[in-house]
């Protein structure tokens, strides 16, 4: 049975009955509860939702660029991932650039690699507490387009097998959270091509998790529908320290997408 898609109708649900209205920097009001958590046993299948059509293209474009350190708007462009247009626009930049946001902090934090030293800590001492990554860096958010949404991750290993846990302080359920869903799960696989581990659970912990109101009639009707079967992925030809990969979706059948505007 796919859980997944379970879980996240029971999250737009809990938004739609009980969530919260405030106000939010963009002007367009939310319905927002606090402190949830997806998880996902990564056995089951690629945590790719069904009950819309997903950019699949964009999600990874993205996770490239992340493990590349770049923050250029460029890359984005060329690939046809519109996704940090909007921010980028608002920022008022004409230099092309995003500010030092997660590729920045994940490969270069004054010249330190976390990404690296995860791997290396991973292999050398799986049992570590210190296998974690953070994108929250105090002296450079006000550099930043926009400060991290999902700020830091932390890998476990348990009997051979590396399970991840992100963490996201905002939570746009409707357009970003299925794209965190499926670009964690990516990065979990490709670290666990590196490090020979088995892949186990994925977890997210959400802060103030919300609907934007110009998507609650959208998240009404994917409430509506039933869900397929979990997909499949194959890693093709990879290399996480180049942000290098190549990928396989096999047996995604999912419902039509559902179109919502972006809130920057």
């Amino acid at each position: 049975m796919n859980n997944l898609d379970i879980q996240y109708q029971e999250l737009l649900k809990d938004i739609l009955d009980n969530g919260i209205e405030k106000s939010d920097r963009t002007g367009t009001g939310i319905k927002s509860v606090f402190g949830k958590q997806i998880r996902h046993d990564m056995s089951k299948g690629f945590p790719l939702l069904t009950t819309k059509k997903m950019a699949i293209k964009s999600i990874m474009t993205e996770l490239k660029w992340f493990l590349q350190g770049r923050t250029d708007i460029q890359y984005l462009r060329d690939n046809g991932c519109k996704i940090w247009d909007g921010d980028y626009e608002k920022s008022g930049r004409t230099d092309g650039e995003l500010g030092p946001i997660y590729g920045k902090q994940w490969r270069d934090v004054n010249g330190i690699d976390q990404l690296e030293n995860l791997i290396v800590g991973l292999i050398n001492n799986p049992d570590g507490r210190r296998h974690i990554v953070n994108s929250w860096n105090v002296e450079e958010l006000n550099k930043m387009v926009l400060p991290p949404c999902h700020y830091s991750f932390q890998c476990y290993v348990n009997d051979g097998k590396l399970s991840l846990m992100w963490q996201q302080r905002s939570v746009d359920v409707f357009l970003g959270l299925p794209f965190n869903i499926a670009s964690y799960a990516t990065l979990l696989l490709l670290l666990c091509k590196e490090t020979k581990l088995e892949p186990g659970e994925l977890i997210g912990n959400l802060g103030d998790t919300h609907l934007y109101k110009n998507h609650l009639e959208q998240a009404k009707e994917q409430l509506d529908r039933t869900p397929y079967e979990l997909p499949n992925i194959n890693l093709i030809c990879y290399d996480i320290y180049r942000g290098d990969f190549e990928y396989e979706i096999i047996d995604y059948k999912s419902h039509p997408t559902i179109k919502a505007p972006l809130s920057n």
